[in-house]
């Protein structure tokens, strides 16, 4: 058992009982996330992006760990990424979800994108997690933006 906790992990968020979002962890950490019980790891970061780890999903499923790799480019996310990412989060529903990126900004966004256009969140309180990390700048406000029309035709 791990000595270490999930609190360790750069900027991590326990947003439900089975969902958490964090920056990247280190090799060793996702020894933490397994000993947490998570079984599924979703990496949106790609493999230029801040302290990104070498065959992360080989040392992820060397520990029984699923993993889902979903590279979303920070200056251009897409609507396709979210629809993989929500893809994803709803095959694995009733599974510990671990969700990681560089540093949970683009995490926190999709995260809370999943909780109000597919949990129906209260928008209110899915951005509270989100802006524990960050506000996001214009790209990711247009994008966030998009994807709500998108998902929620004629919600404001």
């Amino acid at each position: 058992m791990s000595t270490n906790s999930l609190e360790e992990i750069y900027n991590f968020i326990q947003i439900t009982d089975l969902i958490a979002t964090a920056g990247q962890p280190t090799v060793e950490q996702f020894t933490t996330i397994k000993d947490a019980g998570y079984e599924m790891i979703v990496n949106l970061a790609p493999p230029n992006a801040t302290n990104a780890i070498a065959h992360e999903q080989e040392i992820v499923e060397a520990q029984g760990i699923a993993y889902a790799y979903i590279p979303v480019i920070w200056e251009h996310p897409t609507l396709e990424d979210l629809d993989r990412f929500f893809q994803v989060m709803q095959a694995n529903q009733q599974r510990k979800v671990f969700v990681h990126c560089a540093k949970n900004m683009r995490v926190s966004a999709f995260t809370y994108l999943y909780q109000v256009t597919q949990l129906h969140s209260d928008p209110e309180i899915a951005k509270v997690e989100m802006d524990k990390i960050w506000t996001p700048n214009p790209i990711w406000q247009d994008f966030i933006q998009q994807a709500m029309q998108h998902y929620q035709p004629g919600v404001t």
